[in-house]
C-alpha cells in the first residue's frame, strides 16, 4: 500500500486488508449477506462505529481515540435500542430496533 504497487485479492487477504475473497459471480450475494449481518446491530451503533473509525484516523493519539470510543459507548448504552438488544439476547430472539 505504501509503495504504490498493486496487490492481488489473495495477498490483500493474507495481510489483513480484506477479510474475504469471492469470485465475481458471487460478489452481490456476499455483499447482501454482509449488509444483512450489519442489520443485526442498532442503527445508532452502526453510525457511531463509522464515525468513531473516521475520527480515530485523525485522533492525536491513543488517549484521544479511547475518549471517542468511551463517548460512543456511553451514547449507545443510553439508546432505547440498547435495552431491546439485551432483552432479545436473553429471550433468544432477533431484536426489533426502532
Amino acid at each position: 500500500m505504501l509503495t504504490g504497487r498493486f496487490i492481488t485479492a489473495e495477498r490483500a487477504m493474507q495481510i489483513g486488508l480484506a477479510n474475504r475473497v469471492v469470485p465475481h459471480a458471487e460478489l452481490r450475494k456476499e455483499a447482501e449477506a454482509f449488509a444483512e449481518d450489519m442489520l443485526h446491530a442498532t442503527p445508532l451503533g452502526l453510525r457511531l462505529t463509522k464515525d468513531g473509525l473516521n475520527q480515530a484516523v485523525d485522533a492525536g493519539g491513543l488517549e484521544a481515540a479511547m475518549a471517542i470510543e468511551d463517548r460512543n459507548q456511553i451514547l449507545t448504552s443510553t439508546d432505547p435500542n440498547f435495552a431491546e438488544g439485551i432483552a432479545a439476547f436473553f429471550e433468544k430472539r432477533k431484536p426489533n430496533y426502532s
